[in-house]
């Protein structure tokens, strides 16, 4: 099967041929671009899935509206957006989709016909990952670290999830209370609350949820004292380069239950290629595809 055509006005010209991209920043070990193009490939379509690396490029995110322009003009269909472009690219958008609107924070960009239109799978990977792999944690008390544009996303899919009492804690304080009432105003009947109190509020909670870069190969370290850990604490991660990050790894040394980031990358990348090709996803397939890549 041969690409042809690609260019400006060409976004639609083939429905088994895609050209797509990842747009963020240190992302050289993404395995995005391989599960697109793999199952592309198993559902007798071709998919050229192309990393634009920030820093790379030497680029920053002020960079984002002239990629933008160039990916229409060399005839992508979609993109993909990870950190720290999540929110910088939603001004930057002719429409959102009610989720991404609500949640200011755009992961998959459709390029059709002149027009960007942002979407956010974030949330749904999040959520399918922990149905599929911790279907029995206890969702009394959770405490998010990260507010950013995967936090916002990872809150919202806890509420969807059922979470009671959700503490929100972010290195910028305005941040995390502006998630928490934007959440509050949608999830009435929870108690959602940003605190400074790290220490305090996971002590209390049954859970704990990382959705900060911490933990990535280009940014290693913990996200908190390894101190406040402890057995009774379910341990959850939307990292997933490196799949045992450090708080992982601590966690699992004391006997916490831990959610790796996998699920969550393999289940928003399957609503993304829906999105992209029309076609369903075969996400169990998907998620063996990624596993198998070590």
């Amino acid at each position: 099967m041969k690409i042809n055509n690609f260019g400006p006005g060409n976004q639609n010209m083939s429905d088994t041929a895609f050209l797509l991209g990842l747009i963020g920043e240190g992302i050289q070990a993404s395995r995005t671009p391989s599960m697109h193009e793999q199952e592309a490939t198993a559902q007798d379509m071709r998919a050229i899935y192309r990393l634009i690396d920030l820093r790379k490029l030497g680029l920053g995110v002020e960079a984002l509206p002239e990629l933008l322009l160039s990916a229409e003009r060399m005839g992508f269909n979609g993109l993909n957006i990870t950190h720290p472009c999540k929110r910088a690219v939603v001004p930057l958008l002719h429409e959102l989709s009610p989720e991404a609107r609500a949640l200011n924070a755009v992961n998959t960009v459709l390029l059709r016909n002149g027009r960007r239109t942002g979407h956010n799978t974030d949330w749904s990977g999040f959520a399918d990952s922990f149905r599929r792999f911790m279907p029995d944690a206890r969702r009394e008390r959770v405490v998010q670290m990260g507010a950013g544009g995967a936090g916002s996303a990872v809150a919202y899919a806890a509420m969807i999830l059922g979470v009671q009492q959700l503490t929100i804690i972010d290195i910028d304080a305005a941040r995390a209370a502006a998630l928490a009432e934007g959440l509050r105003t949608r999830f009435s009947d929870r108690r959602i609350v940003a605190s400074g109190d790290l220490a305090k509020s996971v002590a209390e909670a049954d859970g704990l949820i990382n959705a900060t870069p911490m933990g990535m190969a280009s940014h290693p370290g913990l996200p908190l004292p390894a101190a406040l850990l402890r057995p009774q604490l379910w341990v959850a991660e939307i990292v997933y380069f490196p799949l045992e990050t450090t708080l992982l790894g601590q966690a699992r040394a004391i006997g916490c239950r831990t959610l790796d980031g996998s699920g969550m990358a393999v289940f928003q990348a399957a609503a993304a290629f829906r999105l992209f090709t029309g076609r369903k996803p075969d996400a169990d397939r998907m998620l063996r595809h990624f596993r198998s890549m070590g």
